[in-house]
């Protein structure tokens, strides 16, 4: 019988070998703890939450808690194993790390088609492999990553924040390339000088999020990605003749070239979310939605996600991955978690269960699943597969990667809902049509 080696014990590690544990099938589990720690991990245990014990929301009419829902239909470990050791936290699901860890470890080890071993990897190894080792994969082992991904891997995830179209006020911003160059492929944010210099000081005094050590380190490594804020702090103007340059552009409002201008990009083929160009940036993520709501047009903006500087070994998945989270070039070869771009604990645990249930197809002679975009497993596969995508850096769940309703529905809430439940409709229609997992 087929057997699968998966590097990890992490969150998505965890996923993918209870999946292919359910299948029949043997597995190989490696964890290189407690031998080696990466600098981030200290716990023994399996499925480590070290940033934050919360899982994020659990209401239903969010992404997150509609991830979590997905995953509980398609046979999620992670999930039951958070809601028994949950611990109050309002409308999220928070819980007691160690306990949770320990459960996931205990559940993992009582499977007898699950070989635990307890030792570093420090290459790809022959045959069936799924790659789960989180986004600070050991250099060793991200060595022979790289053999096989080319320049398409990644150590440092400088992202800048993306906001919702449907929230932004369509009447102070305008479509348009420079010098006419293109197909108006940006929307355009312009600011007059008093509008500039009130979002200039409240930036350079907007307080910034602590880096950890091994963030610290690398960004010694990586000077010449520079967090706009750290910019604005080297004179008023320095902005105006970097992202925020007007040259090119004609207010259609003024008809003249504005003081400065902020400039959105694309981030999806449906145009539902766009990014802020040049913004990567370590402020906190408070201080991101009060400072940047300041930006012409964005004052109501919806933050699909906020920027973030860190240390992150990712992939280039959309030209490497397909949506099944095989490689293209080598599909005995899985990747799940953050190293696929997937940005978050719940997300790294969902891919897990893509990778799981899709290597167990496989390897039993049926089609991978490659779920609807309408779900939102579906649209974070979706994402990172999508070759159409520039510059692509790690995304988590939020709404604004699901398709829109045909129908507009203004208020947030009952929008919500009615995309999650349309989510898990499509979710049980696939699911009855293809036989289940």
């Amino acid at each position: 019988m087929n057997k699968v080696t998966v590097i990890g014990a992490g969150l998505a590690g965890c996923e993918a070998a209870w999946q292919l544990s359910n299948a029949g099938i043997p597995v190989d589990l490696y964890e290189m703890k407690p031998k080696k720690y990466s600098p981030a991990h200290k716990y023994h245990g399996f499925a480590e939450l070290v940033c934050s014990n919360s899982l994020k929301a659990s209401r239903l009419d969010s992404a997150a808690g509609l991830l979590k829902e997905e995953m509980r239909i398609l046979g999620s470990i992670i999930v039951p194993c958070a809601y028994e050791t949950s611990v109050a936290a309002g409308g999220a699901l928070a819980v007691d790390r160690t306990a949770f860890s320990d459960l996931v470890t205990e559940r993992i080890k009582s499977r007898e088609n699950i070989n635990i071993i307890y030792d570093e990897l420090k290459e790809i190894p022959d045959g069936n492999v799924i790659i789960a080792t989180g986004p600070l994969t050991s250099d060793a082992l991200a060595d022979s990553i790289s053999e096989i991904c080319g320049s398409y891997l990644s150590f440092f995830d400088a992202a800048a924040p993306i906001v919702s179209f449907d929230s932004l006020d369509k009447n102070l911003v305008f479509f348009a390339s420079r010098y006419g160059r293109g197909d108006d492929d940006y929307i355009n944010c312009p600011m007059n000088k008093e509008e500039y210099l009130e979002f200039y000081n409240a930036l350079i005094s907007a307080e910034s999020a602590e880096l950890k050590e091994h963030d610290r380190e690398f960004f010694k490594v990586y000077e010449g990605c520079m967090p706009i804020e750290v910019l604005a702090k080297r004179g008023e103007d320095t902005m105006r003749f970097g992202p925020l340059k007007p040259v090119g552009l004609t207010d259609p409002r003024t008809g003249k070239r504005p003081y400065a201008v902020v400039q959105l990009r694309k981030e999806n083929n449906e145009g539902t979310m766009y990014n802020l160009v040049g913004f990567q940036t370590n402020l906190k993520f408070g201080e991101q939605k009060r400072v940047f709501s300041m930006i012409t047009g964005l004052k109501d903006a919806e933050f699909l996600r906020y920027g973030v500087m860190h240390r992150n070994s990712f992939i280039n998945s959309p030209k490497l991955l397909d949506s099944d989270f095989s490689m293209k070039e080598h599909k005995n070869i899985f990747f799940a978690g953050q190293i696929t771009g997937v940005e978050g604990y719940i997300e790294s645990a969902a891919s897990g269960i893509m990778a799981g249930i899709n290597m167990a197809r496989r390897l039993n002679g049926k089609e991978t699943l490659t779920l609807s975009k309408e779900t939102m497993i579906g649209a974070l596969s979706s994402y990172i597969s999508d070759e159409s995508v520039k510059d692509f850096q790690p995304m988590g769940c939020n709404m604004g990667i699901l398709p829109p309703l045909e129908t507009n529905i203004r208020d947030k809430k009952l929008k919500y809902q009615t995309l999650a439940e349309r989510s898990l409709k499509v979710l049980d229609e696939y699911l009855n049509s293809n036989g289940g997992i």
